[in-house]
């Protein structure tokens, strides 16, 4: 009897440390000085050497471009992608076309594209599958593709294996996958054979607070509205235009795929010109929608869209265009932090669960220059309070920064450092500092070092801060 017992309990000691091991708790980790850590150093040498492959001599060429679009609204019946409370249900159809659009750059030495599309996040099975048809049909590298996603929540679903894509994009469905991958495709392809013709750009922005407000806390929002013009030699236009207020005008009972305010803001561009308007999402993490009208659904989407859309249009007609640019890009994974998924504020969940639940470790950080203007694409929510202090970092160098999201890859909420430890897990930031938040306490000095380098690294007057 007592030997039974003895096994017994060293079979219940196995099965609960197993399931620690597993599960969790884990103890939750401090932070510390992240520049010091050897995965951090080695993303700083795959940055270094993925600019390396830029020619960056302050001799700027010649500028061309090209730009395309393909639609990417999948059947009806395939789940929408963004609230957790659809449940994975069936769409309807489509409410307002939906795309995927590509803008071609090249200096004659160095060649980009911005890849833009009215999806929540571009996963990272994507992105990996465009960045190889791509390159076997081009010969474009990885590392001169920026992704960007315009973060409705009401484009399509359906493209993420695994426990936790499901909770937000539904079921998945292997032919999504493959159309999205296609459409992809085709618009950077086209973008790219086009990019043959004369060009000339120029940049601008201005602070709009009345669209734009901090849902977490009383704090800083990111309220520049970024804007770029690409005109060819013969007149057409292409506006690239960039805002950081989150798309989820469209609530979750919208079952219709739509592209939410952005895909307002870009129709309204191209009704009103006849160009061609492509838009990127900004540091949309905490920053929602404002909007002083009685207008709800997509009727509020109309008016904030095509309110944002007049500021561009008031502002481009002043805006110099210059024909010598400089072009330039970084890509590079990145080897992550030990994620961190708490449930307390001393006590996380096991990582190897959050690989299991469909999240890997890995990241990406991409940068394109386009003259003074830098495009750092985020792999995740990025915080629109970080948003500015790496603006004003930027813009004493000299840099016009754009900072985004979603650019082909996804690691959660990257949120500012100082609140890590504060924040409660019963508290208003918790859907923020904990559900969402996977990079534990050196997230925000992680991201923004590496993007200074990123920035530094394509340009020969631009150096690092402190």
């Amino acid at each position: 009897m007592k030997t039974k017992l003895l096994i017994a309990g060293a079979v219940v000691l196995a099965l609960l440390t197993l399931a620690v091991l597993l599960v969790g708790p884990w103890p939750a980790y401090s932070g510390g000085d992240v520049t010091h850590e050897r995965y951090y150093q080695r993303n700083v040498e795959a940055i270094r050497a993925s600019a390396g492959r830029s020619t960056t001599d302050g001799r700027p060429g010649s500028l061309r471009a090209g730009w395309a679009k393909r639609p990417i609204a999948p059947p009806a019946g395939t789940p929408l992608a963004g609230f957790g409370d659809r449940k994975g249900k069936p769409s309807t159809g489509v409410h307002d076309e939906i795309f995927v659009k590509a803008l071609a750059l090249s200096d004659g030495n160095d060649k980009a594209v911005l890849v833009a599309a009215d999806m929540l996040i571009i996963p990272e099975n994507l992105a990996e599958t465009v960045r190889e048809r791509v390159f076997r049909q081009t010969g474009l590298a990885a590392d001169a593709l920026l992704f960007n996603a315009s973060h409705t929540h009401s484009g399509p679903g359906g493209w993420a294996p695994g426990f936790v894509g499901k909770q937000f994009a539904g079921t998945y469905d292997a032919s999504v996958l493959e159309f999205l991958a296609q459409q992809f495709t085709a618009a950077i392809v086209e973008a790219d054979a086009t990019a043959g013709d004369d060009a000339a750009l120029g940049t601008g922005g201005v602070p709009v607070d009345a669209c734009i407000r901090n849902r977490t806390r009383e704090a800083p929002c990111d309220t520049e509205l970024s804007y770029m013009v690409v005109e060819k030699e013969g007149g057409a236009r292409c506006f690239v235009v960039s805002y950081s207020a989150h798309p989820t005008v469209l609530g979750g009972s919208n079952m219709e795929f739509s592209g939410d305010y952005p895909g307002y803001l870009a129709r309204a561009l191209e009704r009103e010109t006849g160009g061609f308007a492509m838009f990127l999402g900004g540091a949309v993490g905490s920053m929602t929608t404002r909007h002083a009208g009685n207008e709800s659904g997509f009727e509020k989407a109309a008016a904030i869209g095509e309110g944002l859309a007049r500021h561009v249009l008031d502002g481009v007609d002043a805006l110099e265009l210059r024909r010598e640019v400089e072009i330039a890009s970084v890509g590079a994974p990145l080897e992550l932090p030990s994620f961190q998924w708490r449930i307390h504020p001393s006590w996380r969940l096991s990582p190897f669960l959050i690989r299991f639940l469909g999240i890997d470790s890995d990241g990406w950080l991409q940068c394109v220059r386009v003259g003074d203007a830098y495009f750092a694409g985020m792999p995740s929510d990025f915080s629109g309070e970080i948003s500015v202090r790496l603006k004003d970092w930027a813009h004493t160098q000299g840099a016009d920064l754009w900072v985004l999201s979603f650019n082909g890859d996804y690691v959660g909420y990257i949120s500012p450092d100082a609140y890590y430890a504060t924040a409660r897990p019963d508290g208003k930031e918790a859907y923020e500092m904990y559900l969402m938040n996977w990079c534990g306490p050196n997230q925000e000095a992680f991201f923004t070092h590496l993007a200074r380098e990123a920035v530094t690294a394509l340009s020969r007057s631009v150096v690092s801060g402190s």
